[in-house]
């Protein structure tokens, strides 16, 4: 995160905000530096990949489902930034011991113990390092004893939209971030690449969340998709992981996506429309405002 920073500080801090009698590498300075472009980064990636995907890969007729929300991707938006500045306060912590140099990220690729090697080898043990902790995390989440307070606002989301992507309680955004701000504490990583793994995890968490079903059909039983996660969404004890389905087989809580069985959210609106409930005419526009006669469900 320091590359960020130092970019803010040359490019904005230093000439516009701060005296130049302030140190950049002063620490209140740093941490001051660290929640703006922390909040601000959050936001930009949140509502611009989320903007993106909702545009042009979501499917609005998902909207038109009994169970999505009255006005939800307002309330998903609402809820979202109402959060990240609570979770961007931890997350600070952690940027400011990587910028202080406690972490293991290191400047250019000959610092690498592996070389040139140790950058793939770094994005695959990131993939597979984070995925098991945030199965594991998740899971815990939603133990009877603290799921309500933390981990079922997410869950008011039956069929989400793109926007639900980070509309999390700051406790359980946090806990479930925590896997990638920790890793760099542990294993050597080059901060390009943190920083694009970074983009990159924000990219994944509103691709699961997308209402796009599709897999290549080689990879259905490896990877967690949209539609493994609608199924978390709806049925709850099931599909925890993050990338990989590796976590769920081994942890018993796999399930075959519903949508890949012709059972899922896509098939209930053909359903309705073959019942007479639902007009193909309603699904036509991006409102959830129902005339045909079904019920949108109200939290």
């Amino acid at each position: 995160m320091d590359l960020v920073l130092n970019v803010a500080d040359d490019y904005f801090f230093t000439p516009y905000v701060y005296p130049s009698s302030w140190p950049e590498d002063e620490p209140l300075r740093q941490i001051f530096g660290l929640m703006v472009v922390t909040n601000l980064g959050a936001a930009i990636l949140y509502l611009g990949l989320g903007a993106l995907c909702y545009f042009f890969i979501f499917d609005h007729k998902l909207m038109q489902h009994p169970q999505f929300l009255e006005n939800q991707v307002q309330r998903e938006i609402k809820y979202a930034l109402w959060s990240l500045p609570y979770i961007s306060i931890p997350t600070v912590a952690l940027f400011f011991a990587e910028v202080r140099g406690y972490s293991k990220l290191y400047d250019r690729v000959d610092e690498s113990p592996l070389g040139w090697s140790g950058l793939i080898f770094s994005m695959v043990s990131f993939l597979f390092f984070t995925d098991m902790c945030i199965y594991w995390i998740h899971r815990f989440l939603h133990h009877k004893l603290i799921y309500k307070y933390f981990h079922k606002p997410h869950h008011v989301w039956k069929i989400p939209s793109p926007f639900a992507s980070h509309a999390f309680h700051p406790v359980d955004g946090f806990l479930q971030g925590l896997p990638y701000h920790i890793y760099p504490f542990f294993f050597p990583l080059h901060k390009v690449l943190y920083l694009a793994l970074y983009v990159f995890v924000n990219i994944w968490t509103i691709s699961i969340h997308d209402g796009d079903y599709r897999v290549p059909s080689l990879m259905e039983k490896i990877i967690n998709g949209s539609a493994h996660h609608t199924d978390h969404h709806l049925f709850f004890d099931y599909n925890y992981g993050q990338y990989f389905t590796l976590w769920d087989r081994i942890g018993g809580s796999y399930r075959y996506p519903s949508a890949m069985m012709g059972k899922g959210p896509h098939d209930h609106i053909k359903k309705l429309m073959a019942e007479g409930k639902l007009s193909s005419d309603s699904l036509n526009g991006h409102t959830t405002n129902n005339k045909n006669g079904v019920h949108v469900k109200k939290e």
